[in-house]
């Protein structure tokens, strides 16, 4: 085994799990290649939580997305019911853009439950952080989470990491499709808190605290923050631009948090492997399409229980 391979229990009487080159998609649903994380960025969202990726998709796309969201926001009549959702439209690109499976690859997915057209993770909910008539969701800051190394499994919300390997068990993705400004909106995180062994100070109540840390981004960012860390959101003062943040959340195939599901209508449009997103929430026999043997997945041998 190299130096820089993760012993990684398999269910095989503690086996090494292994890995095959075809476990994981190397490609999205619109055929484009999965943008695979740098070393540098699997150590940063690791120590700290959260990574963010300045400029993921070009401007004019952003805006074009940034509209549609604020359709579905102030007329959804306009569109058919089963669009008026944040995962619809061009939003539909963002749930299963290159970047994001490129992360969740890394650090959600199991290769047992993956194959090249079927990704190892499953979509929670999708959702929309912009200005409307209630100002409690203008940005009401309100911390919450942390210590997800020492939670249960079940809660979702926790952390789990060996030496060449770490698994968020419930990973938020923020699109923000306008600018942030620094300290002016976005989300605040208390970096490294998902690991935090003791209890947070009384400082974390408060924004200003050397505690938090925040970003600046251009329109068309995206950041990953793993939901056992500590974090809130910054009230929004930017006075220049409304926020409009895509907040979508991924769990384990295995493992669901909320009631949330998508029209299956929707579903029914979207291309195969993006449909797998939103397939059942169970371990045995879930990956659609799977060959065991020569045999379809329907005959595949059940795992013992």
């Amino acid at each position: 085994m190299a130096d820089n391979e993760p012993f990684v229990v398999d269910k095989n009487l503690g086996k090494k799990l292994q890995l095959d080159p075809d476990d994981l998609p190397r490609t999205n649903a619109d055929g484009e290649p999965v943008v695979e994380l740098t070393q540098e960025q699997k150590y940063l969202f690791d120590a700290r939580g959260w990574l963010l990726v300045p400029g993921a998709i070009d401007p004019d796309e952003a805006d074009a997305m940034r509209r549609h969201a604020e359709t579905v926001r102030d007329e959804p009549e306009s569109l058919p019911e089963h669009e008026r959702n944040y995962i619809s439209g061009p939003l539909g690109k963002l749930t299963d853009h290159p970047v994001v499976v490129g992360f969740l690859n890394e650090f959600l997915a199991h290769p047992h439950l993956s194959s090249p057209d079927c990704y190892g993770f499953r979509m929670e909910s999708s959702g929309l952080r912009s200005p409307s008539a209630d100002p409690d969701k203008q940005g009401k800051f309100s911390p919450h989470n942390g210590s997800g190394f020492f939670r249960f499994a079940v809660d979702s919300h926790h952390y789990q990491c060996v030496p060449g390997k770490a698994f968020s068990g419930l990973t938020r993705v923020v699109w923000e499709l306008a600018p942030v400004k620094h300290m002016q909106g976005g989300t605040l995180l208390a970096t490294g808190s998902h690991k935090a062994a003791y209890t947070a100070p009384e400082s974390i109540q408060d924004p200003q605290s050397e505690v938090w840390d925040t970003y600046a981004c251009p329109a068309g960012s995206v950041l990953f923050f793993t939901e056992a860390l500590a974090h809130s959101t910054c009230p929004w003062t930017n006075t220049d631009n409304a926020r409009v943040g895509i907040f979508n959340l991924y769990n384990s195939v295995g493992s669901r948090w909320g009631d949330w599901q998508p029209p299956e209508e929707l579903i029914e449009k979207m291309p195969p492997k993006r449909q797998t997103l939103f397939r059942g929430v169970h371990c045995a026999n879930n990956v659609p399409g799977f060959r065991y043997g020569g045999q379809n997945q329907e005959d595949r041998p059940r795992a013992e229980a």
